[in-house]
């Protein structure tokens, strides 16, 4: 079994920063692909980012050059920097864990191992 727990969420005012980290524990991590998601309220569960073994990543439009995915794979963690944040950003975050492939997939339904999520809130 695999478990993820994140944390940093909070609150922070527009243009501000936050780092989320997702521990991972219970197998083994650095061959797994690592998503992070956001769900806002009443809003379908929408990919942010994610990154794979080797490092290589990739961004949702509404996020990139402002969000930074990265891993430490010793640590098991996987992180998500985020800077120049909106009100929009506003959004429970989940990191996730593909169990299966060895590819970036930014479909949720791909991701076999979820976090309980953390909220971040923007305020203007």
């Amino acid at each position: 079994q695999v478990q993820l727990v994140e944390s940093g969420g909070g609150l922070v005012q527009a243009g501000g920063s936050l780092r989320l980290s997702c521990a991972a524990s219970g197998r083994t991590f650095s061959s797994n692909v690592m998503g992070w998601f956001r769900q806002a309220p009443g809003k379908e569960r929408n990919f942010v980012a994610a990154i794979a073994w080797n490092g290589l990543s990739t961004y949702a439009d509404s996020v990139k050059g402002r969000f930074t995915i990265s891993r430490d794979n010793a640590k098991k963690t996987v992180y998500l920097q985020m800077n120049s944040l909106k009100p929009e950003d506003t959004a429970v975050y989940f990191c996730a864990l593909d169990d299966v492939r060895g590819y970036i997939s930014r479909a949720s339904s791909l991701y076999d191992y979820w976090g309980q999520g953390t909220q971040v809130t923007v305020s203007s």
